[in-house]
């Protein structure tokens, strides 16, 4: 925990979202899918909107993806790539059920000036699996992300990769798992990971917010944070006042029919960094 009182600060992000425009659940490829239960389309649309608008009112820019119609999970844009420095590693899907999103990524990458980039040759699925701290990349590993996209990333960013073993199919990704607060701060679930994980997770963030089960099925680590402030799931009522102690300003979001699929916050937003 930090032992000043500085206070927090919002830096303004750049986001790429898609909206929920063909969102179902037809197939299951992770626990929170069951193609039994119906999705209210219209009111998907209203909370992804409500979160869009947001990060607007909060001083953000948010750049939108067109949806596709035979890609229904394009919603959850954080897996379509990674950026880091304005270089750009697109995606690998382990499913072929979403594999034409990583062209679909990479088509508006191109198409928005971005000239380093990077397509894998290994399985990785965007920051579900890689997440920036201010001197590390942590990579998951263990249920979708293959190991070798670690060294890859590593390569192609020139930053040092820690990779993370997911033990839990719930937390499938590591943006399920843990949410990067601001710098080296973070915050997790230590369940979802690993014993050896776990210990190295302890050895670089000792301050960390540690997340209870309740949160972490609430999917609360599943959230996105500006600096200040930290929007997750609003069910996730557990964190609210250990980020507020950090100096954090919670805020709370319910994207309930888009966790039929899976995701939350994090999975709607892709950081486009500098």
């Amino acid at each position: 925990m930090r032992n000043d009182a500085t206070p927090r600060v919002s830096t303004p992000r750049r986001y790429l979202m898609c909206p929920p425009t063909h969102f179902q659940v037809t197939y299951s490829i992770n626990p929170w899918m069951d193609p039994a239960k119906p999705v209210d389309l219209r009111l998907a649309m209203t909370q992804w909107e409500d979160l869009y608008e947001r990060y607007r009112a909060l001083g953000h820019t948010v750049d939108l993806l067109d949806p596709r119609p035979d890609l229904p999970d394009m919603v959850y844009a954080a897996n379509g790539a990674t950026v880091v420095d304005g270089r750009v590693l697109g995606a690998r899907f382990a499913y072929p059920e979403r594999s034409a999103e990583a062209e679909a990524h990479l088509e508006w990458f191109r198409g928005h000036g971005y000239t380093e980039i990077h397509e894998p040759s290994h399985v990785n699925e965007g920051e579900g699996d890689f997440a920036v701290t201010g001197s590390w990349i942590l990579a998951g590993r263990g249920f979708r992300s293959s190991p070798l996209s670690h060294d890859e990333a590593q390569e192609f960013f020139g930053r040092p990769v820690i990779g993370l073993d997911l033990i839990d199919p719930r937390y499938y990704h590591l943006d399920t798992a843990l949410c990067v607060l601001d710098g080296d701060e973070v915050m997790y679930y230590p369940g979802a990971f690993s014993p050896g994980s776990r210990a190295v997770l302890k050895r670089l963030f000792p301050d960390a917010v540690i997340a209870a089960a309740a949160d972490a099925a609430a999917l609360g680590m599943n959230a996105v944070s500006d600096g200040l402030h930290v929007l997750l799931p609003q069910a996730a009522l557990g964190l609210f006042e250990p980020l507020r102690e950090r100096g954090f300003e919670p805020v709370g979001i319910d994207l309930g029919e888009l966790l039929k699929g899976g995701g939350s916050v994090k999975c709607c937003t892709l950081e486009l960094r500098g």
